[in-house]
């Protein structure tokens, strides 16, 4: 098995090697979180770390402070494509978990791409964050792996001492879900739509957004992930 280190970034050679991650992940356009800026959120109470093997970084995830100080906002989380299978990313979320808890966090909320099931699955399944707020076209016109779709994006929150996360953090099942399906599956493959049927999946994303925002209108939660599926599960 691949011997992997998890630790805090340090120095701005390793910053430079996160920015240059960044671009490899999104791709040419899309504006890399620059190594300076990095290494002064850290310096201010923010996380920036990564997964190392053999010294070269595979992955890193990137959060900071924000008004209330039991809570971070985690703003990029990123893993190689050669680096997959390792589970990086679930790890890298859970040493987040770890340094947050050390530091009196409570909450660390993220968003991310309601149409990706991949990061759904992370995100939702296998972290235990939950969500109840949709951020429709967030970032304005992307580049990179996002160019040519609004750029909506759900907010999680991931409570750290829920009873929830805490059995994933610790290898153990989680309390059932229960709740309602969305009645709509996202695609396994979001960028492959793109190149192959990008109308479709503009379609769709206005579908899921009106779907995420009635339900959440009616006061509903996105509580799972049916990764068979491919379909939110919402708060009964």
């Amino acid at each position: 098995m691949t011997d992997v280190t998890f630790r805090d970034l340090s120095g701005m050679a390793e910053f430079r090697a996160a920015e240059d991650l960044q671009r490899a992940v999104w791709g040419e356009g899309d504006l890399p979180d620059p190594a300076d800026l990095l290494m002064v959120i850290q310096a201010e109470g923010g996380l920036v770390a990564g997964a190392f093997v053999d010294g070269q970084l595979l992955g890193y995830v990137f959060g900071f402070p924000t008004r209330d100080p039991q809570v971070q906002h985690s703003h990029r989380l990123a893993v190689l494509p050669q680096a997959r299978g390792l589970h990086i990313g679930l790890r890298l979320k859970f040493y987040q978990r770890d340094w947050g808890l050390r530091h009196n966090i409570a909450r660390i909320r993220w968003t991310f791409d309601p149409l990706r099931a991949l990061n759904a699955a992370l995100n939702i399944h296998r972290l235990g964050a939950t969500a109840s707020s949709y951020l429709p076209e967030y970032y304005g016109a992307m580049e990179g792996i996002n160019k040519g779709l609004a750029s909506d994006r759900l907010l999680v929150d991931w409570d750290l001492c829920s009873p929830g996360v805490t059995a994933l953090a610790e290898g153990l099942e989680p309390p059932a879900v229960v709740g309602i399906p969305l009645p709509l599956s996202i695609p396994t493959d979001l960028d492959g739509l793109m190149q192959e049927a990008p109308d479709q999946a503009r379609d769709l994303r206005l579908a899921v957004r009106e779907a995420l925002q009635a339900a959440f209108a009616k006061g509903h939660h996105v509580v799972g992930f049916d990764r068979r599926l491919s379909q939110y599960i919402l708060s009964a």
